[in-house]
C-alpha cells in the first residue's frame, strides 16, 4: 500500500478506534439507569418517565458508533463456516467482493440519512413523550456512523487489495 494510503488507512482506524473506546462508556450510564428503573418499577410501583427511553436514546449512538471498528477488527456476523474452508486467496477475493457492497449500502443510506438529520437538527425535534428529550442528537449519529463506516470499509478494501499487514491482530481488544 503507498505511504500516503497507509498513513489515511491508518488515522481512519485511529480515529475509529478511539470512537469506539468512548461510545463503550455509554453502557456505564444505560446499565445504572436500567437498574433504577427496574427497581423504581418493581420494587416501589413508581416507574420514571424518562429511564428506558433514555437508554434507548444512548443505546443508539452506542450500536451504530461501535461499528466502524468493529468492521476492522471482523466483528460482525460473517459466514465463518464458509471463511474457514476457504484458501487466503479465496478469503482476499471474498472480502474485494464485500467491502464495495458495504460502501455502496453505507453510501445509499447516507443519501437518505442526512437530510433526515439535518431536519431533526432544524427543527430540534423531540421524542414527544412525557419526559420530551431532544432525539436530533441520536439521528445526527446516524449519518456520522454511516460515513466512518464507509471510510472504514474503504480501508478494508485497501488493506485486502494490496495485501496490506497492518490488519486488526489477533490480540487486538476493544478496551
Amino acid at each position: 500500500m503507498p505511504l500516503w494510503l497507509s498513513a489515511i488507512a491508518r488515522a481512519i482506524t485511529t480515529f475509529n478506534r478511539w470512537l469506539f473506546r468512548l461510545t463503550v462508556w455509554l453502557m456505564a450510564i444505560v446499565v445504572p439507569v436500567m437498574l433504577y428503573e427496574v427497581v423504581m418499577r418493581y420494587f416501589f410501583n413508581a416507574p420514571t418517565v424518562w429511564g428506558m427511553e433514555l437508554a434507548v436514546l444512548l443505546f443508539g449512538p452506542y450500536f451504530l458508533l461501535g461499528g466502524p471498528y468493529l468492521l476492522h477488527l471482523k466483528g460482525h456476523v460473517a459466514l465463518d463456516l464458509l471463511r474457514q474452508r476457504l484458501s487466503a486467496a479465496w478469503t482476499r477475493r471474498l472480502d474485494l467482493v464485500n467491502y464495495p457492497v458495504i460502501v455502496v449500502f453505507c453510501g445509499i443510506l447516507l443519501v437518505y440519512s442526512v437530510p433526515a438529520a439535518l431536519s431533526a437538527f432544524e427543527y430540534r425535534e423531540t421524542s414527544f413523550s412525557a419526559w420530551n428529550p431532544p432525539v436530533w442528537p441520536v439521528k445526527a449519529a446516524v449519518p456520522l456512523a454511516l460515513l466512518l463506516m464507509l471510510l472504514q470499509a474503504l480501508v478494508e478494501f485497501a488493506r485486502a487489495w494490496y495485501g496490506s499487514g497492518d490488519e486488526a491482530s489477533a490480540g487486538e481488544v476493544a478496551l
